[in-house]
């Protein structure tokens, strides 16, 4: 029994010596335009619903209505659409260079198959390794919430949220910037 024990330990040293020389050999895919790392989609995937199964709210304190689908919408083109886009427009370039891709929300299914307690955790918390970030020090809790019935009920919208989704926001000072490093 005192072999197998220390054949196990020595096993996982071995393993960890493995991986660490993975990292620091300068082997490991860190550019966005890399192929995912062994097994990066799977574990990140199989965490994420852990934590949601756990820790997503599961009922909405807001109710859905039309108010709540235009604010959600304004606060999707301030916040989102640089990186899930508009409906009927193309990806922009920070959507075409970032890894994994991020969902494209208004277009197809989106996440109007995930309950809005969902959509609001990923809102609210982000996403590690995915470039979503977490909006809980930057929106309020109702705008948040706004956001994740928008996006929960992507696909059975009024005219009215349609419309206001087809017009883009204004474009940020920042962008107007050209020939900055």
């Amino acid at each position: 029994m005192g072999k197998f024990v220390l054949g196990a330990v020595f096993g996982v040293i071995v393993l960890m010596v493995v991986v660490v020389g993975y990292f620091l050999s300068g082997r490991a895919p860190v550019a966005t335009d890399a192929p995912p790392m062994p097994l990066e989609k799977f574990l990140a995937k199989k965490a994420l619903h852990a934590v949601l199964d756990r820790d997503m709210p599961k009922t909405v304190p807001i109710p859905v209505n039309e108010p709540n689908y235009l604010a959600g919408a304004q606060v999707y083109k301030d916040n989102c659409a640089v990186c899930h886009g508009l409906p009927g427009q193309p990806a922009t370039a920070i959507a075409h260079g970032m890894f994994p891709k991020p969902p494209e929300l208004m277009k197809g299914k989106g996440v109007t198959d995930d309950e809005p307690g969902e959509t609001y955790w990923k809102v609210a918390h982000g996403i590690r390794l995915t470039g979503m970030p977490g909006f809980q020090g930057s929106l309020t809790d109702t705008q948040m919430w706004q956001v994740s019935l928008l996006l929960a009920n992507a696909d059975k919208l009024p005219d009215s949220v349609k419309a206001s989704l087809a017009t883009p926001a204004p474009p940020t000072p920042s962008a107007n910037v050209k020939g900055v490093l």
